[in-house]
């Protein structure tokens, strides 16, 4: 049975088509059965509705708090039978409870090799702290931002022409393989994590 994969978007989501392609695959082991935003009118969810994909809107700015738009957020998912959450740029901090919720079934990309350059601006800072390698990280969502275990990670060079808009379209070829790839071990039930550590089966479960 393919794993039924929610994805949460802010944006144009780049990375959500490279995992609506991935899922179009008959043999991919997941398939993504809701997309929400938090912003109206993306272009996201335009191509989630090109996909046959189900979209909703719940926009953040009509909660008191972050953990009652979480609740709500919750309450789909689970409405839909999602098992696996993707987070492709949603550009919302998440509440500790909801991260509890999900853990080690809720998944984020970001655009650096962590534990380097947490946060956001990561292209401009690597080429200013003039490191060599660059890249992406996709990781299994913890309480705090941009931790949490690593899954798969992609490394490009920095060259010594490279600016900010440069390293971050390299980078993002990086991110359309790795985020498939990463959603691929989980939902095979190949990830098994022993403290922070996320440890990789070579082959599937039975249960996948």
């Amino acid at each position: 049975m393919k794993k039924k994969v929610g994805v949460l978007v802010s944006g144009r989501g780049s990375n959500l088509q490279a995992l609506l392609d991935a899922c179009a695959d008959p043999v991919f082991p997941a398939e993504i059965v809701l997309v929400i935003s938090n912003v109206p009118g993306v272009h996201a969810l335009e191509r989630a509705k090109r996909a046959g994909v189900a979209t909703t809107v719940i926009p953040h700015k009509g909660f008191a708090s972050r953990e009652a738009f979480d609740a709500e957020m919750d309450k789909a998912l689970r409405a839909a039978g999602v098992e696996i959450v993707c987070l492709a740029g949603f550009m919302r901090l998440l509440s500790a409870g909801f991260a509890e919720a999900w853990r080690e079934r809720m998944i984020n990309i970001h655009p650096a090799l962590l534990p380097s350059f947490k946060g956001l601006h990561t292209h401009r800072r690597a080429i200013e702290a003039g490191v060599k390698l660059h890249g992406c990280t996709v990781h299994l969502v913890t309480p705090d931002l941009d931790d949490g275990p690593i899954l798969v990670q992609k490394a490009v060079p920095v060259l010594a022409a490279d600016d900010e808009d440069t390293l971050a379209a390299r980078v993002l070829e990086q991110e359309h393989l790795a985020y498939p790839q990463a959603l691929r071990l989980l939902a095979e039930g190949r990830v098994r994590v022993e403290g922070n550590r996320a440890l990789i089966d070579d082959a599937p479960t039975d249960n996948a």
